[in-house]
């Protein structure tokens, strides 16, 4: 059974960082694209960052040059660092694992579609 743990939420100024942690658990875990996702109250949810199995990682424009993500296959974990928070960065943050379709496939899976398991969700807060 695929588990996906997500920690590390919470209320932050404007400006500040936060680093989310998603734990994995129930999947070869070096071999799946990992995704975070976001979702505003009343918004449909977005897509915010990807790490292919190579370490290799794409990023929606929102968030690019402030927000990095990486993995760490030891520990089956995926994080996402967020500097420079802006009060449009608040929403409930998503893990998502990809089961790969194939041996070594590199893509960029943007849509919520293209996941098959998700975390609960942890809530981040940016004041103004």
């Amino acid at each position: 059974q695929v588990q996906l743990v997500e920690s590390g939420g919470g209320l932050v100024q404007a400006g500040g960082s936060l680093r989310l942690s998603c734990a994995a658990s129930g999947l070869t875990f070096s071999r799946y694209t990992m995704g975070w996702f976001r979702q505003a109250p009343g918004k449909a949810r977005q897509f915010v960052t990807g790490i292919w199995w190579t370490g290799g990682a794409y990023y929606a424009d929102s968030v690019k040059g402030r927000f990095t993500i990486s993995r760490d296959n030891a520990k089956n974990t995926v994080y996402l660092q967020m500097n420079s928070l802006k009060p449009e960065d608040t929403a409930t943050y998503y893990c998502a694992a990809r089961r790969p379709t194939s041996y070594s496939e590199i893509s960029y899976y943007r849509e919520e579609s293209d996941y098959n398991y998700w975390g609960q969700g942890t809530q981040v807060t940016v004041s103004s």
